[in-house]
C-alpha cells in the first residue's frame, strides 16, 4: 500500500494516513487481517515523525479499524469492513427513499452537509 502525505495540508499528518487507511479498508484495498508497515519503516519511507505514524495506528485502533499486538505491529481487523458494509446499507436505503419523494441527490447531499 503506498501512502502520501501532504505537508502544506491543513490536516494533520496523523490523520491523512489515518483518512488513507480508513478509505482503503472500506474499498477493499486492505483487506482484514493485511498487515501495516512498521511505523518506523512508514515513517521512513514519507520522510515524518514515527510517533506521527503511531498516533494514526493509535487512532485507527480505538476507531476499531487496526488491531495493534506487540512485536507483531498493526493490522487490519477482521471485522473492520462490517461498518462500511452498513453505511452501504443505509446509503442505498437513504438514496432509494430520496427518489421515492422526487429529491434529488443534491439536495440529499446539501440536506447531509447541513447537519454534518
Amino acid at each position: 500500500m503506498l501512502f502520501r502525505v501532504d505537508q502544506a495540508s491543513t490536516i494533520s499528518i496523523a490523520e491523512q494516513l489515518a483518512i488513507q487507511v480508513r478509505s482503503a479498508v472500506s474499498d477493499g484495498t486492505l483487506a482484514p487481517g493485511t498487515r501495516l508497515p512498521p511505523a518506523r519503516e512508514l515513517a521512513s519511507a514519507l520522510d515524518i515523525n514515527m510517533h506521527t505514524v503511531l498516533r494514526a495506528y493509535a487512532q485507527l485502533r480505538d476507531d476499531g479499524i487496526l488491531e495493534m499486538r506487540q512485536g507483531r505491529g498493526a493490522s487490519v481487523r477482521a471485522d473492520a469492513g462490517a461498518g462500511t458494509v452498513r453505511l452501504l446499507e443505509l446509503t442505498d436505503a437513504l438514496l432509494a427513499e430520496a427518489r421515492k419523494r422526487g429529491v434529488s441527490l443534491p439536495d440529499v447531499i446539501a440536506l447531509i452537509q447541513t447537519r454534518g
